[in-house]
């Protein structure tokens, strides 16, 4: 899976619209928008927000894995 279906699936999982999403990110509703359309690469900075946000490892968010991990802890 690639991480812009991933990124769209945990939100809608999670119940939450792109203009929540993109509010927590600072961004336009359109920009996150063009992140899950793969229209746009969203940035690392961006993508381990979400990741601490929705409690998920990187590996998981950018589809590098299908394990569900947790975020790491510091």
């Amino acid at each position: 899976m690639r991480y812009n279906e991933r990124i769209r699936e945990i939100r809608e999982n999670h119940f939450l619209t792109q203009q929540k999403v993109a509010d927590l990110l600072h961004l336009a509703q359109r920009t996150y928008a063009d992140y899950e359309s793969g229209k746009t690469r969203i940035p690392i900075d961006n993508l381990l927000i979400l990741a601490r946000f929705y409690n998920v490892s990187m590996d998981y968010i950018t589809g590098a894995s299908n394990i569900k991990a947790e975020y790491p802890k510091t």
